[in-house]
């Protein structure tokens, strides 16, 4: 029984103990002691989970009491029948011993067996994917993350869909899935067109010239001033208040040079091709300090041609009607906001250019679920968007917004640098690091052992892996508060504290001079005798369980809280047993879980997009 349906070898435990949970629960149905459908089963499946306190078992199962009502009969008498048929289920008894009674209202704990555990725990160690199962049946997913507006520079807002969705894309690629990322970038809007009119009216050759990238961000951040027109604002820049004495239109000008640029005007089409490689080479080089990358990036601008198909095959088909002259997508009553498509001036939507982004991936690409990792702000704008496209005609590929919070200050609101001023994306890098140098290799110990180039390699690594992962253990539903002085401790769970769990692994072998390929080639068999190597073992096999939980609900949190408890079980593991210091098949078992406990902390913070290092 292998879980999953893996090679031999490799079991997902809780998978086939929810196999055979199966066969009890249809078991209960075909003798008539309660009526379940086919439909309801997997929710039952789902009450199969790991236990909170180890001395009940390894593994809870509760749907008696659930079971209880419609079976006319106690919670209690309905877990017994679950477990009399349980251990008679095919593969059971390979790999879990027979339950005991059920436990207070009906819970059916059970326990892996010994052999059973060691064997999988010994097979990991040898295996390149650590004994983890790859999915039975894999998908197309597309996931659709960060897609920043290329003209303004990249500030703290983007690093949550940035960061999470590599995290998600990484996952189900290492779960079996044929996953591509696309970084739908917009780099047609109204930002555009306030670069546009910057250029023409308030353009500083000289500083284009001795840095493009600079100058087009001051053109955008004082434009977008100008066309505001915000008393207080304006009231603390002076050139912009210039500009709008001198342009008091500028607002309705800038929308103009917008709709130049998608008309084809030769000129606004000659400078966004201009500025694009500019633009396109500033958030490409936060990429690469992020170390994520993109399968596609087709923005706005790919999709633009295919616009106005969209609004007349809506109309065509009665989906879309005329109102005040805009057109829209009416999904509820009359007084319900419609889903705009075009305006009454002839301009798209974001809207318009999301269906059109749908379709053409449904048609070029054939996905079965398309993940949009955007901000919660917009959970209404997706609803509609993914209603209209099920009416269109787009209902084989399951749609999701996977939203997240809001970043914030330390005061509780938005994080803002001192002025104000949305934080900078690279300024937070650039201090992450600086502070990270300040800690790693700072001791006697770090300097005598690293050299400058180390240090600055590891600070980096520490630093933006410090950053990404206070974010990736935040509930990305939930807002959450940025603190670097929490994100850099070595202690708690932060990605300081599981890089310094890696290196600690790494030092042990350095200091025995193991040769960890030779050891994971001779198969030693590993034991789990003592309560604490047992532990270890077993959550380490809970690896492709805990991947599997990632997957459900796109919640990077639930792996990043895992590795946590692992170097949680790892460090007591290792503070009370002996291991290059222990003899004959304790030191070889010891080592293995050693040399597996550092692959899945190592392989679980690349899942996550953060490096490691060899020493801190």
């Amino acid at each position: 029984m292998s879980g999953d349906g893996g090679p031999a070898g490799r079991v997902n435990l809780r998978s086939a103990l929810r196999q055979a949970f199966r066969v009890a629960i249809e078991g209960l149905s075909r003798d008539g002691i309660a009526s379940i459908s086919a439909a309801e089963i997997p929710a039952l499946l789902e009450q199969v989970r790991e236990t909170a306190d180890a001395a009940f078992g390894d593994y809870s199962g509760t749907m008696a009491m659930a079971l209880a009502k419609r079976a006319g009969a106690k919670p209690r008498d309905v877990a017994v029948e679950i477990i009399r048929r349980l251990q008679s289920a095919p593969g059971y008894a390979d790999l879990f011993e027979p339950p005991g009674d059920p436990v207070g209202p009906g819970f059916i704990n059970v326990r892996v067996r010994d052999d059973a555990l060691a064997a999988a725990v010994g097979h990991a160690v040898a295996d390149e994917r650590l004994g983890v199962t790859a999915v039975a049946e894999p998908q197309r997913v597309v996931v659709d993350f960060s897609s920043p507006n290329v003209a303004k520079p990249m500030h703290v807002g983007h690093i949550r869909s940035t960061v999470i969705g590599d995290a998600i894309a990484r996952i189900l690629r290492f779960r079996g899935h044929h996953v591509i990322t696309d970084n739908h970038l917009g780099d047609w809007g109204t930002q555009f067109g306030m670069i546009l009119w910057g250029w023409k009216h308030c353009r500083d050759d000289a500083a284009f010239a001795a840095d493009p990238t600079a100058e087009l961000g001051r053109l955008y951040r004082l434009v977008r001033k100008v066309a505001d027109a915000k008393p207080e604002e304006l009231a603390a820049d002076p050139v912009a208040a210039a500009l709008v004495a001198a342009h008091p239109d500028a607002a309705r000008e800038v929308l103009a040079e917008t709709a130049k640029l998608h008309e084809g005007d030769p000129e606004n089409r000659a400078l966004w091709e201009r500025f694009m490689p500019v633009c396109r080479g500033e958030i490409d080089r936060i990429y690469q300090r992020l170390h994520v990358t993109f399968d596609h990036t087709l923005g706005e601008s790919f999709f633009h041609p295919l616009l106005g198909g969209v609004v007349a095959d809506l109309l065509a088909a009665g989906l879309a009607r005329e109102s005040r002259g805009a057109i829209g997508v009416f999904l509820g009553g009359e007084d319900d906001p419609p889903l705009l498509i075009r305006k009454a001036d002839g301009a798209f939507l974001y809207a318009t250019t999301d269906l059109a982004t749908i379709r053409w991936r449904r048609e070029h690409w054939k996905p079965d679920r398309i993940l949009y990792v955007v901000d919660h702000r917009q959970s209404q704008h997706f609803e509609q968007v993914f209603e209209t496209a099920r009416r269109w005609g787009c209902g084989a590929v399951d749609l999701v917004h996977v939203a997240f919070g809001t970043v914030l200050g330390e005061d509780g609101k938005p994080f803002k640098t001192r002025a104000g001023d949305t934080v900078g994306l690279e300024a937070l890098l650039d201090e992450g690091v600086e502070r990270a140098a300040a800690i790693v290799g700072s001791g006697d110990e770090g300097r005598a052992g690293m050299s400058d180039e180390d240090r600055r390699h590891v600070a980096e690594t520490v630093g933006i892996g410090a950053i990404k992962y206070a974010d990736l253990s935040q509930n990305r539903t939930t807002d959450y508060v940025f603190s670097f002085d929490k994100m850099l401790q070595l202690t708690g769970n932060t990605a300081a504290y599981m890089q310094y769990a890696v290196a600690r692994v790494e030092g042990i072998f350095t200091k025995g001079g193991v040769d960890r390929e030779a050891l994971r080639r001779a198969g030693h068999g590993v034991q789990v005798s003592d309560p604490r190597e047992r532990a270890l073992a077993l959550e380490l096999l809970r690896f492709g369980e805990v991947l599997e939980d990632v997957e459900a609900d796109s919640r990077p949190n639930v792996l990043t809280a895992w590795l946590y408890d692992v170097a949680g079980r790892y460090s007591t593991f290792y503070d009370a047993l002996p291991v290059l210091k222990a003899a004959g098949a304790d030191r070889d078992s010891r080592l293995a879980l050693c040399d597996l406990t550092g692959r899945v902390l190592r392989r679980g913070l690349e899942l996550l997009g953060i490096g490691t290092v060899e020493k801190m």
